[in-house]
């Protein structure tokens, strides 16, 4: 196919994700990823993989940084963006790449599948969660943001994009078409401060920035009382290590974390097997206020995200 029909082909892509609620758009060509990248596994046809980037809402997140409303952020910025939101876009793509004869093959998480053995995803029941399945069909999204330049990877492995922070998440489409590819992120967000693993309610973020996903999962779910408005007095009171839990200090192991979970029921989950996160992402919030307070972020806004004190109930409340 001629060059000018490919270019005037990739610009309708973008210019359709635009229209589909997509904020950052980037391609990168199959020859960036390695020979065993499981791209080439799930479409061994692989040309191009499409990069597709959605803000999360900055005000999704003030609720929880405000300690008002928390459920908007697990509704409206975790199951309608993975459920609706991004799928109608990475749809509406591959049809008309189908139309013009490409083949085109969404890919997003599936938030429910995992190849790790005993791992978790904490945006999700731990015992909705299947394990070993398509260990060898299931893509480094990372990885591909990251070459799709959609964003540079910081410090606890979230991807940083220069509007929106860490506020951010993404899906992919392999085709066949050979597309020209987006420079990548030459990385500048991330400073590796560590305000992330110190913001975490439950220290699941270690000192080399790998995120242990248990310790994550029962401090997202509100494990940490000092930071749950909803949590009771009385809560894990057949524990013998309550406070410890209550005060983020426990170092929990998949055991020990599988039923400090069965005790959380502060606060009603989403749909889809979504938790609803307490945290709300507080080592995300953090980031975001460390990147606007450096002035590196692109997009401004006529107040800051942090605009008072970080509020905390007293460990004291809890003691019988």
């Amino acid at each position: 196919m001629e060059k000018n029909i490919i270019t005037q082909l990739q610009n309708e892509v973008t210019r359709l994700a635009k229209t589909n609620g997509t904020d950052v758009v980037g391609f990168a060509s199959a020859d960036r990823f390695e020979k065993d990248d499981p791209i080439f596994k799930i479409m061994p046809e692989t040309k191009t993989v499409i990069g597709l980037g959605f803000r999360i809402l900055r005000g999704i997140y003030r609720g929880i940084e405000e300690g008002s409303t928390y459920y908007q952020y697990t509704t409206m910025a975790v199951e309608n963006m993975e459920e609706t939101v991004m799928p109608m876009a990475q749809m509406r793509i591959s049809m008309m790449l189908e139309e013009n004869d490409f083949i085109a093959l969404p890919q997003r998480r599936h938030q429910q599948i995992m190849a790790e053995h005993d791992s978790t995803n904490p945006e999700v029941a731990y015992d909705a969660v299947y394990r070993d399945k398509t260990a060898e069909t299931q893509m480094d999204f990372v990885n591909a943001a990251v070459k799709c330049g959609l964003g540079e990877k910081g410090f606890d492995g979230t991807i940083l994009n220069d509007d929106f922070g860490p506020m951010f998440r993404y899906c992919f489409i392999l085709t066949d078409a050979e597309f020209e590819p987006t420079d990548e992120y030459v990385p500048h967000l991330c400073d590796n401060c560590g305000k992330c693993a110190e913001a975490c309610p439950g220290h699941a973020i270690d000192k080399d920035g790998i995120v242990d996903p248990w310790q994550c999962a029962v401090y997202y779910n509100g494990a940490n009382g000092t930071k749950n408005p909803f949590m009771p007095p009385d809560a894990f009171s057949d524990m013998d290590d309550r406070l410890e839990i209550i005060a983020g200090e426990a170092d929990v192991t998949p055991e020990t974390a599988r039923k400090i979970l069965d005790k959380i029921f502060f606060y009603p989950p989403a749909q889809h097997a979504y938790q609803c996160s307490i945290c709300g992402r507080a080592c995300d919030m953090e980031c975001y206020v460390h990147l606007e307070e450096k002035g590196v972020l692109k997009r401004k806004f006529k107040t800051p995200f942090r605009k008072r004190d970080v509020w905390r109930f007293d460990i004291e409340s809890f003691k019988q």
